[in-house]
């Protein structure tokens, strides 16, 4: 009888389990409790962090600091747009510089899936689920953020939906950033007929709409060519472990 119970029992577990996994109706309510519990715990630790540390040392100097690092992380976004638009203004001759891009810092909440280092929650005030986001990390392409049951979900560089529209080297060859689920990232679709080398910097077209152009995504490490089009193994310049803060592009121009 207790064998048949627990035969049941499990049963049951397993029902429910696989419900909760497969349907994303079933799978929002629980995220958001499970993300509403985290930022809790997140706020309540780094309410405890920063205590500490302004007990321990001059509380208004690290108060200034903090501001200041967050500051200067968002100018440098906003000069990288201003000197791809000036560079555009060389060219063109007759094109103005437009308005700088809209950044949000968000914070980490946590991985969206244990074992899997490239899908984060992030806690985004001012979050569109129809629209897809650039994620910076101290000036660096990082990856996206997308909507995963209507929740922000970053996906990094190495994850192989992470994808975005790049330039190569000085030739500034078009191509298809994405991840592999590996530290390496992969360009694609790179005209034949344009030449590109190994040690080229790859940076952000803009053409997407994601990014604006120039933001640094990494260097050509090796190239390859197969069906019409080249192909480049890239070393990524954004590599962090556990990082808390990112900066996101809500608004390109």
């Amino acid at each position: 009888m207790n064998k048949q119970r627990l035969s049941l029992t499990l049963l049951l577990l397993a029902c429910v389990g696989g419900a909760l996994y497969f349907s994303p109706f079933l799978q929002t309510p629980f995220i958001h409790l499970s993300q509403s519990i985290k930022i809790t715990y997140l706020n309540q630790i780094q309410g405890f962090q920063n205590s500490l540390t302004k007990h321990i040392s001059q509380e208004k100097t690290i108060t200034e600091l903090q501001q200041k690092n967050r500051y200067y992380e968002r100018e440098i976004l906003t000069l990288h747009q201003v000197a791809s638009e000036y560079q555009n203004l060389l060219k063109l001759q007759n094109s103005s510089i437009k308005t700088l891009p809209s950044v949000e810092l968000v914070r980490t909440i946590s991985y969206v899936r244990m074992g899997d280092p490239h899908k984060l929650w992030l806690e985004m005030e001012h979050f569109d689920p129809a629209r897809v986001y650039g994620l910076i990390y101290r000036g660096y392409v990082a990856g996206i953020v997308v909507s995963k049951n209507h929740s922000p979900m970053a996906l990094l560089n190495g994850d192989i939906k992470s994808s975005y529209a790049v330039s190569v080297g000085n030739s500034q060859a078009p191509g298809i950033v994405r991840g592999n689920n590996e530290r390496h990232l992969v360009v694609e679709f790179i005209p034949t007929w344009i030449p590109i080398y190994v040690g080229d910097e790859i940076v952000t077209s803009g053409l997407d709409r994601i990014f604006f152009s120039g933001l640094k995504v990494g260097k050509i490490i090796s190239i390859s060519k197969a069906s019409g089009y080249q192909s480049a193994v890239v070393e990524p310049y954004f590599y962090a472990k556990n990082p808390t803060y990112f900066h996101v592009i809500t608004k390109v121009k």
